[in-house]
């Protein structure tokens, strides 16, 4: 009775996250565009330079092949085989993933590369003594592939980090006050004293757990198998310092957060009204963009509006129907980018990939 009772609670458990996670975006796009005047949004599109819109979105389109460039890098220790296609079409295929729920596009595209991994015969002995060499699995395990993620996406926050940082310490003055009164107030509110006591439990129980697992993996199931994705995860992070070109890795970085910037900067050169605004405010506002992509709703839909909106709004005093027309242009341009891209991976993947399974 019991599997039963939570094999039904599993399966009610992601529709109704998905439900809170659309209602979300729905309040956040309601708020974003309550007190728009539809007569003036539309004029401002109409007005729009659409060369630097297609500018935007051929910089997004090299952002993801290099992000898969760099992606393998840390793969290859792993897994050799891996192609460069591979690994373009698994961010791509991740990211409209993303729409559909939010952070699921970065276990899809572990999926992916764990698929085309090269498979491999279990040469360990079979429990009667005789040799198993039956069994396959791949060289990149999917714990090993989560775990370069996780290393991934770690080194596009600390880079997200420095460029605030950047921002703040050279010019306090003018978006201080920004995060300071929009992010970090609202933050600060919000944790209690007992909220640390809460954190630090839970890090305790979590050592606690994790010192079990150790001591009990060698003659409990259930804790081998932990054991054995936690070190599988522990390896894919560790691939980083076995990257024949760690250059590389940091060179592809950069490359990658100069598209954003080039992507931000051309939206906001698409629209006359705010040919006042410089490369440094592009900077600001691919920030606060990343903010927005950050909330997890499905695809940053309303969470992106309402953070850049209010951006431009309290920084420079732009009209809030303006903000919403360079949001509504910077993420739907963006957002049909991915949905193009990654439907070419999907259909690349489904109809053209050489099946590595055989």
């Amino acid at each position: 009775m019991l599997p039963i009772v939570r094999k039904m609670s599993s399966s009610y458990s992601k529709p109704f996250k998905y439900v809170i996670s659309i209602a979300v975006a729905l309040v956040l796009m309601w708020f974003s565009f309550k007190g728009v005047k539809w007569g003036d949004f539309m004029a401002g599109l109409r007005s729009c330079r659409w060369e630097y819109i297609l500018l935007s979105m051929a910089a997004s389109i090299v952002a993801f092949y290099v992000r898969g460039l760099r992606w393998r890098e840390l793969l290859l220790p792993i897994d050799p085989s891996i192609r460069r296609i591979t690994a373009f079409n698994a961010v791509n295929i991740g990211y409209i993933a993303n729409f559909v729920f939010p952070r699921i596009g970065e276990f899809v595209r572990c999926g992916v590369i764990t698929g085309n991994s090269a498979p491999v015969m279990d040469s360990s002995p079979a429990p009667d003594g005789g040799n198993a060499g039956q069994e396959k699995h791949r060289l990149a395990s999917y714990d090993k592939v989560l775990g370069t993620v996780v290393l991934e996406r770690s080194w596009d926050m600390v880079t997200m980090l420095v460029f605030l940082f950047c921002l703040l310490v050279f010019r306090w003055e003018k978006f201080g006050a920004f995060f300071a009164e929009k992010m970090w107030a609202p933050l600060e509110e919000s944790v209690s004293f007992s909220v640390w006591w809460l954190v630090l439990s839970a890090a305790v129980i979590f050592i606690a757990i994790l010192l079990l697992i150790i001591r009990n993996r060698k003659n409990n199931a259930f804790c081998s198998k932990l054991f054995s994705i936690s070190r599988g995860l522990l390896q894919g992070v560790g691939s980083c310092m076995k990257m024949r070109h760690k250059w590389m890795f940091f060179a592809q970085t950069a490359v990658i957060w100069s598209m954003y910037w080039l992507m931000s900067a051309s939206t906001m050169w698409a629209l006359p009204d705010l040919d006042a605004l410089n490369i440094v405010d592009a900077l600001f506002l691919m920030v606060a963009g990343s903010l927005g992509w950050l909330v997890p709703v499905p695809g940053g839909f309303g969470a992106f509006h309402f953070i850049v909106s209010i951006a431009l709004s309290t920084i420079y005093g732009i009209p809030f129907g303006l903000g919403i027309i360079f949001a509504t242009l910077s993420h739907e341009s963006q957002a049909i980018t991915m949905a193009v891209c990654g439907g070419g991976s999907y259909l690349y993947e489904t109809l053209f990939r050489k099946d590595r399974k055989q």
